[in-house]
């Protein structure tokens, strides 16, 4: 199906891990917006599918083949995409990865692929997005983040510790990016748990199957919130309330939040269905298929987040509010005048 944005576009975007779930449809988003949309991922079958998507909506897409732990694939990347489609107009850094298991049963080699791909892969697609938009001082770079980039949550150690990792590097590339006077920005979504891909594929120590912990998101909402946050001057916006509760409540009472997660964090994520020990894992090498956006929790997940929404339109809101102010205000002052007016005329 075409979209009434054919034959125009706003730019072109760049979404890693763009064969499945968030990264599809972050991919899927853009495109509906009006982007032209290169997508990167490490399985071919996924791009394949991603690709005919976004030109069945009258977009232009090209995808490459790459794994974000390689800085050379990225930059190759990002060469062939301006060559194909032109100026990146915005550069988002999605691709992930992550391993189910106790910190005493990790080993160092999966640690430095979680960390390689989910933090680093970040800051490659970064540098390959800045070294083009420098120069025209014009783009914009989303980081996508994660409630568990300011609070760690048991069996998730190297994820939670690169998405620590993407939270500090945010902090000082916006910094230098104002101390330069630079138009380029940068933007960081933090996520809440959702009904993605990752949670059939990732590798596992875990005795149940794996899922997503308290209350589930479609990713759709979070794609949303990435192309607002893509086309809005914000600093970071926040995916759902549990986003909220988790980030704010770990500024207020960190050591509660270990307690809480110490009691709760194990079967949270985890079903009642046993795993399988031996099923295939993508942390080394992609799950061949078309996997699509979602998971396996479509009874469970959302398509709504109330707190995003009133994110989104908080100076619609505002804007509101002080008008309605003003009103009442003003209807307030003339009736106290008119009420003055009646009382000398009385005397």
């Amino acid at each position: 199906m075409k979209t009434e944005n054919e034959g125009q576009s706003k730019g072109v975007v760049v979404v890693t891990g763009a064969s499945a779930g968030l990264g599809r449809s972050i991919a899927r988003q853009f495109a509906e917006n009006g982007y032209d949309v290169s997508l990167l991922a490490r399985g071919e079958d996924g791009l394949k599918a991603a690709k005919a998507e976004i030109e069945a909506m009258g977009k232009r897409a090209v995808y490459f083949i790459t794994d974000v732990a390689d800085a050379n694939a990225v930059e190759h990347a990002a060469e062939e995409t301006e060559k194909q489609l032109g100026p990146i107009t915005v550069w988002v850094n999605n691709a992930m990865n992550s391993v189910f298991s106790p910190v005493k049963l990790m080993q160092p080699d999966e640690y430095k692929r979680v960390t390689e791909v989910t933090y680093l892969g970040q800051v490659y697609g970064t540098l390959s997005a800045l070294k083009r938009m420098l120069p025209r001082d014009k783009g914009v770079i989303v980081l996508v983040g994660s409630a568990l980039a300011y609070r760690g949550i048991p069996l998730q150690s190297a994820y939670c510790g690169s998405k620590h990792a993407i939270q500090g590097f945010f902090d000082s590339l916006r910094a230098e990016l104002i101390h330069d006077k630079s138009k380029v920005r940068a933007t960081m979504v933090q996520l809440p748990a959702m009904n993605t891909t990752q949670f059939k594929f990732v590798k596992t120590r875990l005795p149940n199957k794996p899922k997503p912990m308290g209350k589930i998101f479609q990713p759709e909402v979070a794609a949303k919130a990435i192309v607002y946050a893509a086309e809005n001057d914000r600093r970071e916006v926040y995916v759902g309330y549990p986003t909220v509760q988790a980030i704010v409540g770990d500024k207020l009472a960190p050591e509660f939040g270990d307690w809480v997660l110490a009691k709760t964090g194990f079967d949270g994520q985890q079903t009642d269905i046993p795993e399988d020990p031996n099923r295939p894992n993508n942390l080394w090498a992609p799950i061949p298929g078309d996997h699509g956006a979602h998971g396996t929790f479509d009874a469970e997940a959302t398509y709504n987040s109330p707190q995003l929404w009133l994110s989104m339109h908080k100076k619609e809101l505002l804007t509101t509010a002080l008008t309605l102010g003003g009103v009442l205000l003003g209807s307030m002052a003339y009736n106290k005048w008119m009420t003055n007016k009646e009382n000398d005329f009385q005397i």
